[in-house]
């Protein structure tokens, strides 16, 4: 019964130890902002490496039609809604990189919106969208980036968080509609 107890112990300690370990590695206690932002990014990443292994032209415009709504809708609520709410609490610079990289990708998006899969430089300038995606999700996500610095800020991010998934809803729905017509 002795030899039970140091196990019993152990194990108890290991739980005691297990959450806040859990906790940081996966980001539980993240805000809803950062929470569905993160989810957002997630989503386009996966896409991304999904677009590399097709190679049938209309399953590669109908995916990447995909990703630039899904990254016009992210710019735009991060441009109406946690930029403006975060000068102050995220340093100038990081927000100002963060419109120009913004800038950049939706112009990039515009290029290969005015292509077809079959034209010359389309495949590769998707993957460099790709690239430049995963760039500037690494300066938001990064410790001491965007999210960490407006996670020590005193904006209610769970409330941001609320107004960015009801936005977001709003221009998905407004997409939806125009893409009907």
């Amino acid at each position: 019964m002795a030899a039970a107890s140091p196990a019993t112990k152990t194990k108890a300690q290991t739980k005691a130890k297990s959450p806040a370990r859990r906790t940081r590695n996966t980001g539980r206690r993240d805000p809803l902002a950062v929470v569905l932002l993160k989810q957002d990014h997630r989503e386009v990443e996966a896409w991304f490496d999904e677009y590399e292994q097709l190679d049938n032209d209309r399953e590669k415009l109908a995916l990447f039609n995909k990703i630039a709504l899904a990254l016009k809708v992210h710019t735009q609520i991060e441009e109406e809604i946690l930029y403006p709410a975060e000068r102050g609490e995220v340093e100038d610079d990081m927000l100002d990189e963060a419109y120009v990289e913004h800038d950049g990708a939706k112009k990039l998006i515009a290029e290969l919106e005015a292509m077809k899969p079959s034209d010359e430089f389309y495949d590769a300038k998707v993957k460099v969208l790709g690239e430049y995606i995963k760039h500037h999700v690494k300066e938001e996500e990064q410790p001491g980036g965007i999210f960490a610095q407006a996670k020590k800020g005193d904006e209610d991010l769970d409330a941001l968080g609320e107004r960015l998934k009801a936005r977001k809803q709003e221009l998905m729905a407004q997409h939806g509609r125009s893409a009907a017509h």
